[in-house]
């Protein structure tokens, strides 16, 4: 308990010297009482004087303790996470409306079963610090980073097609994944893009302003594309993640992108900078108490025996 405690005002001590120099030059002068059978009186005055005395210079060096404020610095340091800054990137353009992407239940959209198998994605990426890029003929970052799955899986749930236009802004959606990234401070970062198109022309954003922003950031881009493979643009996702250090997938249905997110899931750890705090905690209350206690017990015994 007292290992690491310290005092925030310890020249406060010096008032106990001018406590003995009262104690030395400040004694009360008393008028002489002529007192039968003297010696007895004086063995039970002698005994109380000693408590008194003790109690007295317990409650002024307690209060004196109290006021040099005892306090501990005690650390709290937040479990250090091991794990990877994740942007992921999920197109919600018109064309994720195309149905029989699951061969179980044809009736699902492109962008149910992406919303699915996302949401399992995230459930099992505990220690990653994760955000979500939304894109159609603009992107927009639907929620920043965060460990908390429980509202990631909530962001990815309200998403719906055609929320951010109908057209595919491919090049601009990596800008914002890579800008999503920006204050990350892990060693390893990466954008997971997920696209069922082509980048649409008229909302061209500069490819390579892209790209060089990600390997100026230190991102790594894991493109995957569902669908049949001439429903996007194979060499586009092939050139995004050769140039940023990833790797490019193919997804021809729901299985495969399972496997695909499976395949993501196996990637090598890395450590997230944990952070530190501490908080002080005072136990100036300790003394306090007993310095209160002890002048209750000198006022009670004073008045008790008559002692002056």
């Amino acid at each position: 308990m007292f290992d690491g405690l310290y005092f925030e005002y310890p020249s406060v001590a010096l008032i106990i010297l001018f406590f003995i120099l009262c104690a030395i030059i400040c004694k009360m002068k008393l008028p002489s009482i002529y007192f039968p059978h003297v010696a007895q009186f004086m063995k039970v005055q002698t005994g109380a004087s000693r408590i008194l005395l003790f109690l007295k210079w317990l409650s002024i060096i307690m209060l004196i303790v109290s006021l040099m404020s005892p306090v501990k610095d005690e650390p709290y340091e937040l479990e250090p996470k091991k794990g990877y800054e994740i942007a992921l990137i999920l197109d919600a353009s018109e064309s994720m409306k195309a149905k029989g992407f699951d061969e179980n239940n044809r009736d699902l959209t492109r962008f149910d079963v992406v919303k699915w198998i996302v949401s399992h994605f995230i459930s099992n990426r505990k220690n990653d610090n994760m955000g979500i890029v939304v894109f159609g003929t603009y992107s927009f970052i639907a929620s920043p980073l965060t460990y908390d799955t429980n509202i990631l899986k909530s962001v990815v749930s309200n998403l719906y097609i055609g929320m951010a236009g109908k057209l595919t802004a491919l090049f601009e959606s990596l800008a914002q994944g890579v800008n999503l990234l920006k204050t990350s401070k892990s060693k390893t970062k990466i954008a997971i893009l997920l696209t069922d198109g082509y980048n649409t022309p008229d909302v061209e954003f500069p490819f390579d302003a892209a790209i060089d922003f990600a390997n100026k950031l230190g991102v790594k881009v894991y493109p995957i594309g569902i669908g049949k493979s001439n429903e996007y643009n194979q060499k586009t996702l092939l050139k995004i993640a050769e140039r940023t250090g990833g790797v490019a997938f193919g997804a021809v249905n729901a299985d495969e992108l399972s496997e695909v997110y499976a395949k993501i899931n196996e990637l090598e750890k890395s450590e997230i900078k944990n952070e530190t705090y501490s908080f002080l905690r005072y136990y100036y209350i300790f003394p306090l108490l007993i310095s209160f206690f002890s002048l209750m017990l000198y006022m009670f015994f004073r008045n008790k025996i008559g002692y002056n």
